[in-house]
């Protein structure tokens, strides 16, 4: 089944050329089931590319997903247009008396930031505490899982002096775990990230579960008991060349910017690499859709806000 999206949406035409299948509401108001209706809070300045690389997992899934784009109050992006968001986002405080059964939060380049020096902290954590009362199950991504786990978990990250980057091998926990349910005993994931919270620190938090993670990289994948809280601390969503676009940035304002490992063919940047990720990344939206979300939340959406989960699956 599509996802549904705005009708002019810019993210639609890249997806249907990979055969991907988006309805615009236009057409979806015809259809007689009750979709799953997810937000995104992105949080990247490049808006576009991250609404494809999220919409792309999204859309691997036989639910139907209406998606919408949320935007802070409080936070501006200075790299994209103000027609962009005007256009396809709605404010946060549009959408205080709504319930979603599911909700994305995107990562955010603010790595040397402490939390309280993040212009929209507090707006963010008030964000995080309306989300456990108005969506079954949010999904944090990278910057957002750490920000989400401190605010909810009180785990502080500590900031690596070299970034963590690259694509790195993984191991699943859980022999039966619901989201981690068909991977492969090792799976790849890219990373890119200077924060980092010590594997030994989450695993001894009793209100988490670690189920996929390495030595190399720590937890990766991370939930609360009930589901209403998935952590990923790395980007299964990027594209091919996500990571060959961020070295070259880097390199523009570091001599000796980090090469990302086990990424490049041969190790040569002049190489294009390949996308050795993806069907994990499908994979794990799918499972997290399926037994987090849709076997989870109510029919009548306005239970959600009772915290009303009929499945609490085992880790």
């Amino acid at each position: 089944m599509p996802i549904t999206v705005a009708d002019a949406l810019p993210a639609i035409a890249r997806l249907r050329q990979e055969n991907v299948f988006v309805m615009p509401q236009s057409r979806a108001s015809t259809q007689e089931i009750r979709p799953m209706r997810l937000a995104i809070l992105n949080l990247m300045p490049n808006k576009v590319e991250t609404e494809v690389q999220f919409i792309r997992l999204l859309a691997n899934t036989p639910l139907q997903v209406n998606v919408d784009l949320l935007r802070l109050d409080t936070h501006r992006s200075s790299d994209n247009s103000e027609q962009h968001l005007d256009m396809f986002y709605r404010y946060f405080s549009d959408v205080k008396d709504k319930n979603y059964d599911a909700l994305i939060v995107t990562g955010a380049p603010l790595a040397h930031l402490e939390y309280d020096e993040v212009i929209y902290w507090q707006e963010l954590c008030e964000f995080f505490d309306w989300a456990e009362h108005h969506v079954t199950s949010t999904l944090f991504s990278c910057w957002a899982a750490h920000a989400a786990m401190y605010h909810h978990h009180g785990l502080k990250r500590e900031l690596k002096a070299n970034k963590l980057c690259g694509v790195f091998k993984h191991q699943c926990y859980f022999d039966h775990g619901a989201l981690t349910r068909g991977f492969d005993d090792e799976f790849l994931v890219p990373h890119s990230r200077y924060g980092h919270i010590e594997l030994e620190k989450v695993q001894a938090c009793r209100d988490l579960v670690v189920l996929a993670g390495s030595d190399k990289v720590g937890a990766y994948l991370v939930k609360n008991h009930s589901g209403s809280q998935v952590y990923l601390t790395g980007h299964p969503e990027y594209d091919a060349d996500t990571l060959q676009k961020e070295y070259l940035r880097d390199c523009e304002k570091l001599a000796d910017a980090p090469k990302p490992e086990n990424y490049f063919p041969a190790d040569d940047p002049t190489k294009a690499p390949s996308k050795t990720w993806q069907s994990h990344a499908f994979l794990l939206f799918s499972n997290w859709l399926n037994y987090y979300v849709y076997q989870t939340t109510p029919y009548d959406i306005n239970l959600v806000s009772q915290d009303v989960r009929t499945n609490n699956y085992a880790e």
